[in-house]
């Protein structure tokens, strides 16, 4: 089970040797930039020498170039931010002594995540199962920006170990994410015939908030539920206003 780490970044150097180091136990570590503009490709061609450049282009795309740059049958994808925990480590390296045959194209992990200085167990963050692990020859990218993954055709089964994500580290960094994120969602959505009308915009945004603060048990996250909550209202609404937006220039 050869295992291929792949992971995309653009200015991460405040990350990139953590992230290298929490995946050392895979067979190779391939990373695939964008053009930084700080140190990030310097520190990673410490730990390896799969490091490549790559015009963004969309997530989807750079997720895709870099898988195929993998030459392990299977890729663990991680993000620059994220943390393996030792049981997933160990968990993984158990999977090595099973036979290929019997294991399926994918396994799910949960990821929990740390906010504001504390780590959130409901808003829909956690426990955030993700396919993160799985056979690269049968594997495709599919979904909506920003939020594309990897999927696979056959049996998924899920993990027990974690995934760390080390999140936004303060409230302006979220609102520049959510801009950005609500942007390529708007322009996915506008290139696949989408329309948005004021109804939409405002039906969808209330129902953001109520589902993570109150569906989703937000409110058992204190002052970071409230605020999680209306950041993913104030996403969508973003997301809905700017296709309104590209209908209303086309």
């Amino acid at each position: 089970m050869k295992i291929s780490a792949c992971i995309i970044v653009y200015n991460e150097e405040q990350n990139i040797r953590g992230l290298c180091e929490t995946v050392d136990w895979a067979d190779e570590i391939v990373i695939v930039d964008s053009d930084s503009l700080d140190k990030t490709v310097e520190i990673a061609r410490e730990y390896t020498d799969k490091v490549f450049n790559r015009e963004f282009l969309g997530f989807k795309d750079k997720h895709e170039f870099a898988d195929s740059k993998a030459t392990g049958d299977w890729i663990f994808w991680i993000d620059a931010d994220e943390r393996v925990t030792g049981e997933l480590k160990a968990e993984i390296a158990s999977l090595r002594t099973k036979v290929d045959a019997e294991l399926p194209d994918g396994f799910r992990i949960a990821r929990k995540t740390e906010y504001l200085g504390e780590w959130i167990r409901h808003s829909g963050w956690y426990p955030d199962y993700q396919m993160r692990l799985y056979r690269r020859s049968v594997s495709y990218w599919d979904g909506v920006a920003p939020h594309q993954t990897a999927r696979v055709p056959g049996r998924v089964e899920t993990l027990k170990g974690e995934l760390l994500h080390y999140t936004k580290q303060d409230l302006s960094e979220h609102h520049r994410v959510t801009e950005h994120y609500a942007t390529l969602a708007a322009q996915h959505l506008f290139e696949n015939g989408k329309t948005a009308t004021g109804g939409k915009i405002f039906v969808s945004t209330i129902a953001a908030f109520l589902r993570t603060f109150i569906v989703k048990q937000g409110f058992r996250d204190g002052i970071r539920g409230l605020i999680i909550a209306f950041f993913t209202a104030y996403g969508v609404f973003l997301k809905y206003a700017k296709l309104w937006e590209l209908g209303r220039a086309k």
